[in-house]
């Protein structure tokens, strides 16, 4: 068995098509939302949810069958009907530069989409390979216990101290010391980081 590359896409500017109007297709719309990409369905008919963010504007709604024109420069493709046979032609309609995910044919599809959690910068994917998609959910619901909304801020404070340590130090071992102290439990269970990092970075005669 050949191994799936893991990798994350920054999709904004392009296009995304979802092909059904049900409620794999709402999950695979959901999952889109906030990634900056265009997103149309296709579908005769779609979910409440779905209609509701057509008429708000957040995606395109195509109330009409599939046809192979629906795909043309599209980046993502999901095949999310209930028509396997439906899904077999969607993907045989896409170019080998496109990549296609299939709802009922994980072993055919280009891609997975795993489950996964955001905490900000945070993002933490788990995937199965298809075997087991209800696995994958009870290790991203043990993992959003683990990682908790404070790392949403702490990873905000991670990323700006980082740049001010890039920028004001130049020694390197003493970079990687920094680096490593405020990526540390203590920096993040402290109750005030700002002052603590502000120590950290002005002890320069010391050892972190």
């Amino acid at each position: 068995m050949n191994s799936n590359y893991p990798i994350m896409l920054r999709l904004e500017g392009k296009k995304a098509v979802v092909v059904g109007g049900g409620k794999v297709a709402e999950r695979k719309v959901t999952g889109l939302l906030g990634t900056g990409s265009h997103i149309t369905v296709i579908s005769p008919n779609a979910t409440d949810e779905l209609k509701r963010l057509a008429s708000c504007g957040m995606i395109g709604w195509l109330e009409k069958s599939f046809s192979k024109e629906d795909i043309e420069g599209a980046f993502l493709i999901f095949a999310a009907t209930n028509n396997t046979e439906l899904n077999q032609f969607i993907k045989m309609a896409a170019s080998d530069q496109q990549l296609v995910t299939i709802a009922d044919d994980p072993e055919g599809s280009d891609f997975h989409v795993p489950s996964h959690i955001q905490r900000g910068r945070l993002s933490i994917a788990v995937s199965t390979g298809g075997a087991s998609p209800t696995l994958a959910r009870k290790i991203r619901e043990q993992l959003e216990q683990q990682f908790d909304e404070g790392f949403e801020e702490y990873l905000e404070f991670l990323f700006s101290a980082r740049q001010r340590v890039l920028k004001e130090v130049k020694d390197g071992s003493r970079k990687r010391k920094i680096l490593s102290a405020i990526a540390s439990r203590e920096f993040l269970n402290s109750q005030n980081r700002e002052a603590d990092f502000f120590r950290l970075l002005h002890n320069i005669g010391n050892d972190v």
